[in-house]
């Protein structure tokens, strides 16, 4: 190689619970949620909301007991999150049971495989916080995801035939679970 040629830098990716938000770590949680709608994955949202109501939704994330923000980061920078949701206190048949949802990581950030490690995560922290089965649906277009959850060992078991409506498209949608602690399911 010249001495000319620059070596080419790899990027740093690492998945943290995050409890506060800094105002950078906003920033870039704000900056990742419009790229993420941009292209297409944007947990709900179709086009991009004010960014004081993306402010407000990831403070108010923050603030609420029963969920549990898992974030990305590429060389420090966040780009990339899921939650866990905890059951309602009052649903003690299903307390055992915790829901992985907003799940993405930005199309600028993708291919180092951060999309793993965010779910690896989420499993390792629902075990953690005493649950035994992570829950996760997902849109049929979300090829790359379902490649993702289904290499992990999630198992599907079952679509919803209207499960979004876009653009006067009607997508269906893939729901999954997976036991993260088996051993605390046995009678």
């Amino acid at each position: 190689m010249s001495e000319y040629m620059m070596k080419p830098v790899s990027a740093t990716p690492t998945v943290e619970k995050i409890e506060s938000l800094s105002l950078p770590d906003l920033n870039d949680l704000c900056d990742a949620t419009d790229a993420a709608i941009e292209g297409g994955g944007g947990f709900g949202w179709l086009e991009l909301p004010a960014r004081e109501t993306l402010e407000r939704y990831w403070q108010g994330v923050i603030a609420m007991p029963a969920r549990i923000l898992l974030v990305a980061r590429l060389d420090g920078v966040i780009c990339g999150t899921c939650q866990l949701w905890k059951p309602p206190h009052n649903n003690e048949a299903q307390a055992h049971i915790i829901q992985l949802t907003t799940n993405f990581v930005a199309p600028w950030a993708r291919g180092h495989g951060l999309s793993k490690m965010l779910v690896q995560h989420a499993e390792k922290t629902a075990r953690d916080e005493g649950f035994s089965v992570l829950n996760l649906d997902v849109r049929e277009t979300m090829t790359r995801a379902i490649e993702v959850y289904e290499s992990l060992g999630f198992i599907r078991f079952g679509t919803h035939p209207f499960y979004v409506k876009t653009q006067n498209q009607i997508i269906k949608g893939h729901y999954y679970y997976k036991a993260v602690d088996p051993k605390a399911l046995e009678t």
